[in-house]
């Protein structure tokens, strides 16, 4: 594994502010995402719009200096546990640096800070053909709760 560092990020910080934008738009082009670079207009405006967002959180790995995965996360609360919650939004790792436990290592740091906050959860979603994310999510302990006793859909309404 390369000698990679995982922190929590800065917004205010412009090394980290261009390791956020590289990496999300990294993932966006990746074939799990759209497949496609964002748009010049997001690229601008993701930094300001978390800077904005209070209940942003996100960590960062490095390999060195540069940028190689990105968890980028949202707290949020849990009206059935009365406690907050931390959903990952996007986890991602760059293409020439997977299956090196850096997705891994993210994810620790993830739940590291959920339980320093009294998290009662972590919540992600993951793509029904992403095979290999499924199965770290399961090797850390997430569960598929479709596969209990709720059929969840997840939905949206775009503006």
């Amino acid at each position: 594994m390369p000698d990679v560092h995982v922190i929590e990020a800065d917004l205010q910080d412009r090394s980290h502010q261009r390791a956020v934008v590289a990496m999300v738009n990294s993932y966006a082009r990746d074939p799990m995402g759209r497949g496609q670079d964002l748009p010049e207009e997001v690229l601008r405006d993701l930094i300001p719009g978390l800077q904005r967002h209070p209940m942003s959180l996100i960590f960062l790995a490095f390999d060195d200096e540069v940028p190689v995965g990105v968890a980028v996360c949202f707290i949020g609360f849990s009206t059935f546990a009365a406690r907050p919650l931390i959903n990952i939004h996007d986890l991602a790792v760059a293409p020439g640096f997977r299956g090196r436990g850096i997705g891994r290592r993210l994810l620790e740091q993830v739940e590291t800070r959920a339980r320093a906050l009294g998290c009662c959860k972590l919540t992600l979603e993951v793509a029904a053909e992403n095979t290999l994310a499924q199965e770290l999510y399961r090797t850390v302990g997430f569960q598929n709760i479709a596969d209990g006793r709720a059929r969840m859909w997840f939905l949206e309404k775009r503006f």
